[in-house]
């Protein structure tokens, strides 16, 4: 890669508007303006809402960025932009300022995976070399990804339903539990005992990397309804054992199943966890132990570089465009992209492509 290059990151996927500027491997700015006030009172990102906010905050989010990084825009070398998958106005409303910067400059234009950005997190914050396995855990994805280069994924097993964090967030609603749902479930299982209830370990008992979590989500319902109907209510030791029990049952899910895509990768370098569940203590901890069984290096990125960010995206497009060069301004939005496009679609496809 061109040690010398400096990009501007831009990232509206979600409900995150951000963007930074990273140079020579060092992350100069990472601004990141939240939208969790503007959903709380619908338990969950509404994405009318997410796609006007980002079009509003996008440009004081990128002069906060270069104000931050002490350049200026004619000092970019190039741009790089989440170009999906997400929520369609969202990545529209990155993509369009993207373009907008490149044709008023003249700098390259990058558009680069949001799952890329994350995979790649890991050669971000510790160098880490290729081949590596990489655990991508978050609100709306769970894959074991072999990272063989800045294009190159192998999925080996994917969620089949829910991911972690959408199972997180549903468990957080249930139980009357503010969003986002992986925070609150965590606070309420710290004070928590996870072996008062018996919740199952979905998928435990069939081979493979593949995991499932609408089954525990709805194991916890049926505890919750239990509870309510023999007392009368929940008392709050209930919800901090329900909030234990399931973060417990998802912990060892992920572990066991990276165990397994482990054995499938013996020729790797490293075994690394990104995404916003992987801000959860209790699993990164697992991860790390089994790791240290191993005597395999262990990478977690800094939690503010779990969740969604543009110093990961500024970084992915300047490994693609050592390889690949830019894009043009025929760049388009994409609300589905998997990375390993040669595997099945794991959560089935349409008219759009193939979910993951």
């Amino acid at each position: 890669m061109n040690q010398s290059l400096t990009v501007l990151g831009l990232e509206s996927s979600c409900d995150d508007t951000a963007a930074a500027v990273v140079r020579n491997g060092s992350i100069l700015s990472s601004i990141v303006a939240d939208q969790t006030a503007l959903h709380a009172a619908f338990g969950g990102v509404v994405p009318e809402i997410a796609a006007r906010a980002h079009a509003e905050k996008l440009d004081h989010c990128v002069e906060q960025a270069l104000d931050t990084a002490g350049v200026t825009l004619a000092e970019i070398d190039a741009i790089a932009v989440t170009a999906g998958p997400g929520l369609i106005g969202g990545v529209l409303s990155g993509v369009m300022m993207a373009k907008g910067l490149s044709a008023a400059t003249g700098k390259p234009l990058i558009g680069v995976n949001h799952l890329a950005g994350h995979a790649l997190t890991p050669r971000l914050t510790d160098g880490l070399a290729y081949p590596y396995l990489i655990l991508l855990v978050s609100g709306g994805h769970c894959q074991f990804l072999k990272v063989d280069g800045p294009t190159s994924f192998k999925r080996l097993g994917s969620t089949i339903d829910d991911a972690p964090g959408e199972a997180f967030d549903k468990t957080a609603r249930l139980l009357g539990l503010p969003q986002p749902g992986g925070p609150s479930v965590e606070q309420h299982a710290t004070d928590g005992d996870e072996t008062r209830f018996a919740f199952p370990r979905p998928l435990l008992d069939r081979p493979g990397c593949d995991l499932s979590f609408s089954g525990l989500k709805t194991a916890l319902l049926r505890q919750r309804d239990a509870l309510i109907a023999d007392q009368g209510g929940l008392h709050a030791q209930d919800i901090n054992d329900l909030c234990a029990g399931f973060q417990a049952a998802v912990r060892d899910v992920l572990t066991e199943k990276s165990r397994r895509a482990l054995d499938a990768a013996p020729d790797i370098t490293g075994f690394a966890v990104a995404g916003g569940v992987a801000a959860n203590t209790s699993l990164r901890h697992a991860l790390e132990a089994l790791s240290q069984a191993r005597d395999i290096p262990f990478v977690a990125p800094p939690l503010a570089l779990c969740t969604d960010n543009a110093a990961m995206i500024a970084h992915a497009g300047a490994e693609r465009f050592a390889m690949d060069g830019a894009d043009d301004l025929s760049l388009s939005a994409r609300p589905r992209w998997p990375l390993d496009q040669s595997a099945p679609a794991a959560l089935g496809s349409g008219k759009k492509g193939a979910k993951a």
